[in-house]
């Protein structure tokens, strides 16, 4: 399930952004500070353009689901999850499967997007194979700065009529 995030999940929306392997497979691979946070928050609760819901996994806090450049047709995702908890709980995969099919579901229903897109490292082969089972497509690639290393992007798209 995804629901609005409430001020008490932020500290845990932040530790689970920092994780390592969080870090690695993200665009930006510093450890965020509370105060970041904090300031990226309060931007994008005031951004019109952008969603930011908690996955709710087996009525258990898993991870974050992010909506960007929201339009009437079309908006761009992003994801991440507690890994730590869910791999000492045995549920890492049926999560990251729940997740994704949730914000797929959110992005066509209630957000109403005819179209969905992302982007992921290339070399993230776990992400890209997990987002073609589901229908997106590979639409394009570029070379993009990563906190000052080139890193090759592959971009994805889904369109609702596919689902």
């Amino acid at each position: 399930m995804l629901r609005s995030v409430q001020d008490d999940d932020l500290p845990v929306m932040r530790r689970w952004r920092n994780h390592p392997r969080v870090r690695a497979a993200s665009f930006t691979t510093h450890e965020i500070s509370e105060y970041e946070h904090a300031r990226w928050w309060e931007a994008t609760r005031a951004d019109t353009r952008k969603r930011v819901l908690i996955y709710d996994h087996e009525e258990t806090a898993a991870g974050v689901v992010t909506y960007s450049g929201l339009s009437p047709e079309s908006g761009t995702w992003s994801f991440y999850l507690d890994l730590d908890g869910l791999e000492q709980s045995g549920t890492l995969l049926r999560a990251w499967i729940g997740l994704e099919q949730e914000a797929i579901e959110y992005a066509f229903g209630p957000l109403g997007l005819t179209t969905l897109r992302g982007e992921v490292l290339a070399c993230n082969e776990p992400v890209r194979r997990l987002h073609r089972r589901f229908g997106f497509v590979e639409v394009g690639a570029y070379l993009r700065d990563v906190d000052g290393v080139p890193r090759d992007v592959v971009t994805i798209r889904l369109r609702k009529e596919h689902t």
